[in-house]
């Protein structure tokens, strides 16, 4: 198993863990996709972190961090996290998604790619789901086995579980062929431990949140662009971005919701001719 690192927090104190997701930034600054500004949005978003009062211990950026794979694109999204006060002190750990360049972001970002790290009473593991090529997720059994020992060397320690793809359906209605694509492998070894508490994902642009026996399963909006399902459809939705916050308690229980960016800080993000039309 990788070495752990652990955050310092009171015994008896909750830890605030908040989630990022999909920023999509490019190599070259200030570009629009679909209509907003990656970058602009992303700093709307942690504009709204700090007025909303969060202060996270731990930060999860839970993949497609970049759109094009550029190291230019991860050394921004370092900057941009460090200046944004409200991550003052905070932990920042990261995870590859479908259009990143994993070797790349872990070149840029090595501190903050490790997989397992301690947080109160909480144990967090991030894996890659990415597959070369594909904008399909699978889990290997070198990830299946990382985790499990995570799992097996602190069953007293509650656990959340972070990657990019989704591990199930967001919508009946709509057939997903970029989830992860042996999702079971991954349950039937979660069903041996217990203390694995929370599943958190991003890829899908969209709020989720759902119960799977002992499971809570979470996904959170994207930092930039929304996506949504309707008839049978995938489509750009017009919701502002947002962020997931997640308080774990020391007793295994847990605190979570959404919070989106509010209009004043979205127009910000917006490219000329879509600010005018929101």
């Amino acid at each position: 198993m990788p070495r752990v690192h652990s955050l310092a927090r009171r015994h008896d104190a909750p830890a605030m863990l908040v989630q990022l997701t999909d920023s999509h930034l490019f190599g070259e600054p200030d570009t629009a996709m679909l209509g907003v500004n990656t970058d602009a949005s992303l700093r709307a978003v942690l504009r709204q972190i700090e007025a909303d009062g969060k202060r996270p211990d731990l930060l999860l950026a839970t993949g497609d961090l970049s759109q094009d794979g550029e190291a230019a694109a991860y050394q921004r999204f370092a900057a941009i996290l460090g200046q944004a006060g409200v991550l003052s002190g905070a932990q920042i750990r990261c995870l590859p998604g479908n259009h990143d360049q994993p070797a790349v972001m872990r070149q840029e970002l090595p501190q903050w790619s490790v997989p397992v790290t301690d947080v109160g009473a909480w144990r967090v593991v991030t894996l890659d789901t990415t597959v070369p090529g594909s904008n399909a997720g699978h889990l290997p059994d070198s990830q299946l086995d990382m985790l499990e020992a995570a799992l097996a060397a602190e069953p007293g320690r509650h656990t959340l579980i972070a990657m990019h793809h989704n591990p199930m359906q967001i919508d009946s209605h709509w057939h997903d062929s970029m989830m992860i694509d042996n999702p079971q492998a991954l349950f039937k070894r979660l069903t041996r431990w217990p203390q694995a508490r929370v599943l958190l994902w991003g890829h899908v642009h969209h709020e989720f949140d759902r119960r799977r026996h002992n499971l809570r399963m979470l996904a959170t909006p994207s930092t930039c662009f929304q996506f949504s399902i309707r008839d049978g459809k995938h489509v750009v939705d017009n919701l502002a971005p947002g962020y997931r916050w997640i308080k774990l308690y020391q007793d295994g229980s847990m605190a979570t919701g959404v919070r989106r960016v509010q209009d004043a800080l979205w127009h910000t993000a917006l490219a000329p001719d879509d600010a005018q039309a929101a």
